[in-house]
């Protein structure tokens, strides 16, 4: 058994993980000791979970377009890991899915991590990400932190979510096409 299907199974046999774990709903992430990025965002949407393919709805097409890579590349890669700030999805809420739990990646990513020993940069999307792995070094807002992105540069790159809900952020702000997507598009080409 490799490290990593180790530790899917303790993430399973976790009891905060219970109720997933009787459903039969296996936690959502990739993980391999050839990656050399890793994109960590918020947790898996609900067809994310149906189909057990992170990323596969039109959030997902979006970010494969920013990073100039074809769907195929984006899901047989081992040079890209995927680890969601929670592996489940964690339900709707008024506006949008459920935040992810508090905790989780505090308690899974560090180990993870630690067994990708080629890990060059960590692609953060959204708040929740850029918070938990930029602390007090992000801006005080998303926009502020992915303007500023060139500070966090070669560790960790801060992207806005690419949800076709943040159309308006991206009308609003062509600096992220036109100076983030670039960059973007740079450091995976050099690994793939």
């Amino acid at each position: 058994m490799t490290i990593f299907k180790g530790i899917k199974q303790e993430i399973m046999e976790d009891p905060l993980n219970q109720t997933f774990t009787d459903r039969g709903v296996p936690p959502l992430f990739k993980a391999s000791r050839d990656a050399t990025i890793a994109i960590v965002g918020q947790a898996p949407g609900r067809k994310a979970e149906e189909t057990q393919l992170f990323w596969n709805d039109p959030s997902g097409d979006r970010l494969r377009d920013w990073m100039g890579i074809t769907r195929e590349q984006f899901y047989t890669t081992d040079k890209i890991a995927h680890l969601p700030m929670d592996f489940y999805y964690p339900g709707k809420a008024k506006s949008g899915d459920v935040p992810p739990r508090k905790g989780f990646a505090e308690k899974w990513h560090p180990r993870l991590l630690e067994e990708m020993p080629k890990l060059e940069t960590i692609i953060l999307i959204g708040a929740y990400a850029q918070k938990y792995y930029l602390g007090k070094r992000r801006e005080k807002t998303l926009t502020e932190t992915v303007r500023n992105f060139e500070r966090y540069l070669p560790e960790y790159l801060p992207l806005v979510h690419p949800s076709p809900l943040n159309h308006g952020w991206l009308n609003r702000n062509p600096w992220f096409v036109e100076e983030v997507v670039p960059e973007l598009r740079k450091l995976v080409a050099i690994v793939l």
